[in-house]
């Protein structure tokens, strides 16, 4: 009996999941259209827009608007800077899509622009490649598809390639003047990067009034940008001046990441005596920037999980409601025992749920303290290094503060992908120590030898640069040292490197252990070395550090 009993269950509670799905069909429609609307205003209310109607396509098991709503969360998130979890998003849109969906070719455009966005170029090509090979809706997306395939083809260097691509577009069946504009550019931008001769400034100049006249300013911040780069090498007046345009209208255009774009320009080519204010409106942007992304990362997954519960917790009641439906109808000790079963379920689904959540959550805290420590290290202490730098020589020649700069940047722009060695890491390495050196404050090496980071992985070279730089950077501040010394030991199996300073020292070293400290232990550790902070009997600090070779 119960088993027909649990039959009878089943076969209600299906009929009434398909009474709501008819009435629901429509609010899901309509919250999709609210959020396409909403898509470049207000990337939140937009996603969250879109979850609701995630919700409802969900319920009618309609994966094609469930995908593609998964997309346009994606593009949401990446309007935000949420690179990784829109990421994640377009693989939970491929794995309920089907190999004839539609809208297949958008999963792998949108996937593609965010590895773009990531500088993997050539991931993006894979992803771009799969995108044209999908049906496309219209001839103007493939066209744009391959606009987007040319950039990334380019930035590897592969300029004749990339020019073949553009040059096969027919602009005839370009209507969007926007997009015919920025193919046009590009195709001169390819042109001077092939031949840097090629006169493209004339060109780049009248396609950039050509936006202005058709109010295009998010194109014409790349036009900035190009003649900007144009004329870095040959002008440097002109290529500030664009550098200035571009800053211009990144404000204009509320972009907080073309105005960190247009700094790291504005730097390069500017004169040395104004780079420290460039220099501390670099650092705020930097900062805000990264903040805004993680709140931005926090709370689309609040969003989604909140929406996720509620969901639970409606279909919960749903059921409820159904067994004591049935419990008026049957009462009896097969309903009883049904009821209890369910409970079960519904207990082990809520405690399994919310424990993947706990896991996901700390894996995203994880990595946000991983690229937090890796920002402190690389842009943070970097910046500080070249302060005292330039505080410390006065007299600097602009080549090698230019050659500063745009060490700094490569490593801020690379900050989420392996190290390539360097041919003179040496040779920077005793730099950095050396320019902590002033009237006030000397700073000893002792013992160094370029032949000394010999069998010495450069990951393992990294992380003592980074080291010792964040002890010089403590020392600086807050040591009140006259003089401090450096010295470098080395056998067959290990290197020692011994750090002394006369300061005023650390008092209740164990109580006041700063994010320095453990930032410096952290990092000692993941190369499997050893550090000791002990006083010095004669004032001030000693921190000794063995490194296994």
């Amino acid at each position: 009996m119960i088993k027909y009993l649990f039959l009878f269950l089943v076969f209600f509670i299906s009929c009434e999941e398909k009474t709501q799905n008819i009435s629901d069909i429509p609010n899901g429609d309509k919250l999709y259209d609210e959020g396409i609307a909403l898509l470049q205003k207000n990337d939140l209310e937009a996603y969250k827009k879109f979850q609701l109607a995630i919700s409802y396509y969900s319920k009618q098991k309609d994966y094609s608007n469930i995908s593609k709503s998964l997309i346009c969360q994606a593009i949401a998130q990446q309007g935000r800077g949420d690179i990784f979890g829109a990421e994640a998003t377009l693989v939970e849109a491929l794995k309920i899509m089907k190999d004839n969906d539609e809208s297949l070719f958008s999963i792998y455009d949108t996937m593609a622009n965010l590895k773009l966005d990531q500088k993997e170029y050539t991931k993006a090509i894979e992803w771009y490649n799969k995108a044209l090979s999908q049906k496309i809706e219209s001839e103007e997306s493939r066209i744009s598809i391959l606009n987007n395939k040319s950039v990334a083809t380019f930035k590897l260097g592969k300029y004749s390639e990339a020019l073949n691509i553009l040059q096969k577009i027919d602009l005839t069946k370009v209507l969007d003047i926007k997009l015919n504009n920025r193919i046009k550019e590009n195709i001169e931008f390819v042109r001077w990067l092939k031949n840097k001769n090629y006169p493209a400034q004339g060109k780049l100049e009248e396609l950039a009034k050509l936006k202005l006249k058709n109010f295009d300013f998010w194109g014409l911040n790349s036009s900035f940008a190009h003649l900007s780069d144009i004329n870095k090498a040959s002008d440097t007046q002109k290529s500030l001046y664009f550098a200035k345009k571009m800053l211009e209208i990144a404000r204009k255009n509320k972009s907080p990441e073309d105005r960190l774009e247009a700094i790291e320009r504005i730097i390069l080519v500017d004169n040395p005596t104004n780079s420290k204010d460039y220099f501390n409106q670099y650092k705020i942007l930097a900062d805000s920037i990264q903040s805004s992304r993680n709140d931005y990362r926090a709370r689309f997954a609040y969003i989604k999980y909140d929406t996720e519960k509620k969901d639970a917790e409606n279909q919960s009641l749903k059921l409820k409601d159904a067994e004591n439906k049935i419990d008026i109808l049957y009462r009896n000790i097969g309903i009883t025992a049904l009821v209890l079963a369910l409970f079960g379920g519904s207990f082990y689904y809520v405690k399994r749920k919310n424990r993947l959540q706990q896991e996901k959550e700390i894996e995203v805290k994880n990595t946000q303290l991983k690229m937090s420590k890796k920002v402190h290290d690389v842009v943070a202490n970097g910046l500080y290094h070249m302060m005292i730098d330039v505080q410390n020589n006065p007299e600097m020649d602009k080549t090698r503060i230019l050659n500063d700069i745009e060490k700094m940047y490569e490593e801020s722009r690379d900050i989420s992908h392996e190290n390539i060695a360097e041919k003179d890491f040496a040779l920077r390495f005793i730099n950095m120590i050396t320019s902590y050196s002033s009237d006030t404050q000397k700073v000893l090496p002792v013992g160094y030898k370029e032949n000394i980071w010999e069998n010495i992985s450069y990951n393992t070279q990294l992380e003592i640069y980074y080291i010792l730089r964040e002890i010089l950077v403590n020392m600086r501040k807050h040591s009140h040292a006259k003089l401090a010394s450096v010295k470098f030991e080395k056998d067959s199996n290990k290197l020692k490197i011994r750090y002394t300073d006369n300061g005023i020292g650390i008092n209740d070293l164990d109580q006041q252990r700063g994010t320095g400290i453990h930032n410096t232990e952290n990092r000692i550790e993941n190369i499997g070395g050893h550090i000791t902070f002990e006083k010095n009997p004669s004032g001030g600090l000693i921190i000794l550090i063995t490194i296994p070779i």
